[in-house]
């Protein structure tokens, strides 16, 4: 009997645990999409079919929607580039480094050289520290971009290549690390040969309004050759599979609490199967069937909320570790299990509403799988049991 008590106390603790380090870990990839890969990245752009000639002006007017905290002017495009034979496909974005720290957390990631420097020296790049690895460059290294534009010489036509100074490297931990570059806005113009930018770029208080606030500038301004692109069209589809995800994990874990529930339905039957004298007796001294029921109620309760208390204890105990756990066991046997996912390293995260909600189902499943032996404990026959007995 206390071997079975105890196996079922394991196993809900198990099943807790579990719950609690996945939920954890969905959380974390939830939360650093959010705040750090949608940090960098623009809440909203708007872009004109013929280019912004007074980009000034239309930013003022942009920045006064009382939804909007910051706005910056964006020139993009695509290359290549190359250095030492090694070569990269990347995107590059003309920016201004006055006004980027107002869409952007990019410039407090730098890991080395200044975020300013793009300003200060001619087509100097600022790269990500993966990127710098892969084509091992570092800071005031040359590397080449290549456009894919052609222009046609005496010779033939010729790709656009440029020069480019690293000024610094940053690392925001993502995929951006190895797939984007920035350039100062009047290098970028002048690589692709145009004196107006691309598009203006939009920080929002809530970036999930970022569909309904980029519809009212639009419509409020009245120009028909203007048009937005919120983050969700994007990367809306990742974040929604991240919910979805967190909700298929969680439906299919509490199955697991649920099994480890019915450890409980038999041990609980089988003290009852075991104490059939103790009952009649105490029937025969006049408890009710609703005494015997909640005796045996409280008696399986029990068994759940120690597993369930010593589950939350190791979940969050796990959680707390897996981290470092997982940064330490990745480099000492040189793994990258991360290089698939758009992060580069494994994020957790423990949510107080998470936690509540783990042991509101987790009571209720063990709460169900008490009635059943509970009831037949009340429902036993005191005469029959001590003749029996006898």
């Amino acid at each position: 009997m206390s071997f079975i008590g105890l196996l079922s106390i394991v196993g809900l603790t198990l099943a807790v645990a579990v719950l609690v380090t996945v939920l954890s870990v969905v959380n974390g990839f939830e939360r650093e999409l959010r705040e750090r890969i949608l940090g960098v990245l623009p809440h909203g752009t708007i872009y004109s079919r013929h280019g912004f000639a007074d980009w000034q002006r239309e930013m003022k007017a942009f920045r006064a929607h009382p939804d909007v905290t910051g706005v910056a002017p964006l020139i993009e495009g695509t290359g290549l580039l190359v250095n030492a034979g090694k070569l990269h496909g990347v995107q590059f974005r003309g920016i201004d480094t006055r006004l980027e720290a107002d869409v952007s957390i990019l410039p407090g990631l730098m890991t080395s050289g200044d975020f300013d420097s793009l300003a200060d020296r001619k087509f100097g790049v600022v790269i990500g520290a993966e990127l710098a690895v892969m084509l091992d460059i570092g800071l005031g290294d040359t590397v080449s971009l290549v456009l894919p534009q052609v222009r046609y010489s005496l010779g033939g036509p010729v790709l656009t290549t440029r020069q480019l100074t690293v000024t610094g490297l940053f690392r925001v931990g993502a995929d951006l690390d190895k797939s984007q570059v920035l350039l100062s806005l009047d290098d970028a113009m002048k690589l692709k040969r145009q004196s107006h930018i691309d598009g203006l770029v939009l920080r929002l208080d809530d970036m999930f309004d970022a569909p309904r606030v980029l519809h009212e500038i639009v419509l409020e301004h009245d120009n028909q050759d203007l048009f937005g692109v919120s983050w969700m069209r994007q990367n809306g589809s990742l974040y929604d599979a991240i919910g979805t995800q967190k909700a298929t994990l969680f439906l299919l874990l509490m199955i697991l609490v649920a099994v480890a529930a019915f450890n409980v339905v038999s041990n609980l039957v089988m003290t009852v199967d075991d104490n059939k004298g103790e009952i009649a007796i105490l029937k025969t001294m006049g408890a009710s069937a609703s005494d015997m029921r909640l005796i045996f109620i409280l008696h399986g309760m029990m068994v759940c909320v120690t597993g369930l208390a010593m589950g939350l204890l190791l979940g969050l105990l796990l959680t707390a570790c897996l981290e470092s756990f997982y940064a330490g066991v990745s480099e000492f046997f040189g793994l990258n299990l991360m290089s698939e996912y758009f992060i580069r390293y494994l994020p957790v995260e423990v949510q107080v509403e998470d936690i509540l909600m783990i042991i509101g189902v987790s009571l209720f499943i063990c709460l169900l799988a008490t009635i059943y032996p509970a009831t037949r404990a009340a429902n036993a026959n005191p005469v029959e049991v001590l003749a029996h007995e006898a």
